[in-house]
């Protein structure tokens, strides 16, 4: 009979935090919800304009809302939010909430392209598909992130159902309706450009575009073998047909929720996100202008915005033990602001170090970032 031998197991990763030591159960937390982020469940839900595809990350939180996004125009939730919300550091954010993408009709991928002559919704119709959505996910309010024309749209609901909204970050927004120079400049373009081209300039600045950066050529690539290209024309041409928000500073019509504006530098959408900030309330906007970050900020900074969408969160009252991993480990790392609005723009801040201890923040005044 052959002897038994006692072998010695050692734990590789003790369940036990030992004296000093990193705490085993937020690499457990962080892990799972690493896991969550990568296999979300897909639904589909009926609207009165149609069928909407979301994808469902997380389980719910008690007295939480959920974090809802929006794509723009040539990307569904993937190709504009998967390097944001896969992010290390996103992590932290994501075990602390829902996260529900919203593909607008037909982006979804393996969409079939619609029948000729199909009616797609407009901009508000998309925005009035968002309370069915709410309903079937049984969540009563969200804090929503939109690029484009997906920020177009979230920030089009947020202006007719104000009591869902805890809070706002809109990317690359155009609040306003194109007026006639526009629009005919948009009829000459598209007389010698084609669809994807006039995607890839409204996606990417002009330094992007030609110095052919990879991005660029990934998101060109994309286009040239979308099978639902008229899809996302049809989602194009309704962008292009939007109405002005009508945002006033100290008006009936204007944003009940923090807010924050982000915008890579010279990007397409500078201005317009710019004019937009000095239309809103100064107590409840920040502004984040984004260096080096091009027109797609979220692909190509996600570790700004993910720090920065940490300090938007806890200043409305939630994540307040959560640190604040980039910047602790690097004081130097401040973002210095400058007060915007009113043409007064002598008054800065740095972003104070009670926020990285973990201390609830109220919403910041309108602010430009630099970073």
């Amino acid at each position: 009979m052959t002897e038994l031998q006692e072998v010695q197991i050692t734990e590789e990763k003790p369940l036990l935090k030992a004296p000093g030591g990193p705490d085993p159960g937020k690499d457990v937390e962080l892990l799972t919800a690493k896991l969550l982020q990568e296999h979300g469940q897909k639904h589909q839900v009926e609207t009165p304009y149609g069928i909407v595809t979301i994808t469902i990350h997380g389980t719910p939180k008690p007295k939480r809302p959920a974090i809802l996004t929006y794509h723009d125009v040539g990307q569904n939730h993937h190709s504009c939010f998967d390097t944001l919300f896969h992010f290390e550091d996103m992590q932290e954010i994501i075990k602390n909430f829902v996260v529900i993408h919203v593909d607008a009709p037909g982006m979804e991928e393996g969409a079939p392209a619609f029948p000729l002559g199909y009616q797609y919704p407009s901009l508000d119709q998309l925005a009035d598909m968002i309370p069915c959505i709410l309903q079937y996910v049984n969540f009563t309010s969200i804090i929503g992130i939109g690029v484009g024309a997906g920020a177009y749209v979230l920030a089009r609901y947020s202006l007719t159902h104000a009591d869902t909204v805890e809070g706002l970050v809109l990317i690359n927004i155009d609040p306003n309706a194109k007026g006639w120079m526009d629009w005919a400049a948009h009829k000459l373009t598209g007389l010698t450009s084609s669809i994807s081209e006039m995607i890839m300039g409204h996606l990417f600045s002009t330094e992007e575009l030609s110095k052919n950066t990879e991005m660029v050529q990934q998101q060109r690539e994309i286009l040239s073998h979308a099978t639902n290209l008229p899809n996302i024309q049809l989602y194009w041409s309704s962008y292009n047909s939007r109405r002005d928000l009508s945002l006033e500073r100290g008006g009936d019509i204007t944003f009940k929720c923090p807010v924050m504006l982000v915008v890579g530098d010279q990007a397409p959408h500078e201005d317009a996100v710019v004019e937009c900030n000095s239309k809103l309330d100064p107590t409840q906007t920040s502004f984040l202008k984004m260096a080096d970050s091009g027109g797609q900020p979220q692909l190509t900074q996600p570790g700004k915005l993910t720090e920065a969408f940490k300090y938007f969160v806890q200043g409305m009252g939630y994540m307040a033990s959560s640190c604040m991993t980039r910047l602790s480990r690097s004081r130097t790392a401040s973002l210095s602001s400058a007060a915007s609005g009113d043409g007064n723009r002598s008054r800065s801040r740095t972003l104070s170090q009670s926020s990285e201890a973990g201390a609830p923040q109220p919403p910041a005044p309108t602010m430009e970032v630099s970073c």
